[in-house]
């Protein structure tokens, strides 16, 4: 480690945002295996607290490029102490990286981020209740699509260019494209 790399804690949003840039990858069938061990970690660290889990976000749309980064949703019943939540995700690694209990219960972790910047594999975790989830209904909406996929894709690469060293921006520009694949998704899903 480098003696003089200050502690992630300590650093300024931009000085994050250097250290992390938003990376696309081509798709990488590895990525599958990743989530596949973590999720077996998990398992174990979360227990009966466990109610489902599911790989989300563009690491889970085969072929589709994305950054290196394993999404994962976890539901826990809503009768599950925060504490013990948090403690279950601690266990495995994670870091908190924000938490809110209304609307609706939102605890986001992430993990393989260091002051050198990305590990070999990098986690975000977003803890919530059961529910009806856009991010899975998203996903699945992509493997199903191959032609939105494929915009997305494109969406993303002209982004990454604008949004490089400005995470909240990059993820803020691809919401009205996520939003109206949703809102079709569900609407086929009525018919």
């Amino acid at each position: 480690m480098n003696e003089f790399a200050k502690p992630l804690s300590e650093m300024t949003l931009e000085e994050l945002w250097q250290l992390f840039p938003i990376i696309l990858s081509s798709h990488n069938p590895d990525w599958k295996n990743y989530y596949e061990e973590e999720k077996a970690l998990l398992e174990k660290s979360f227990g009966d607290l466990l109610v489902r889990i599911e790989h989300i976000g563009s690491t889970s749309v085969e072929g589709l490029i994305a950054k290196p980064t394993m999404d994962i949703l976890l539901e826990v019943y809503s009768s599950a102490f925060p504490e013990a939540v948090r403690q279950a995700a601690e266990r495995c690694g994670y870091t908190v990286m924000s938490e809110k209990n209304a609307p609706e219960y939102r605890l986001d972790l992430c993990k393989g981020y260091t002051p050198q910047g990305f590990a070999d594999k990098v986690f975000h975790l977003h803890i919530r209740h059961p529910g009806d989830w856009d991010e899975i209904v998203f996903r699945d909406f992509l493997r199903q699509n191959p032609a939105k996929a494929d915009e997305y894709a494109k969406l993303k690469t002209v982004l990454q260019k604008r949004f490089e060293h400005n995470r909240d921006a990059y993820t803020e520009a691809k919401g009205d494209f996520i939003r109206a694949c949703v809102k079709e998704a569900r609407s086929r899903m009525r018919n």
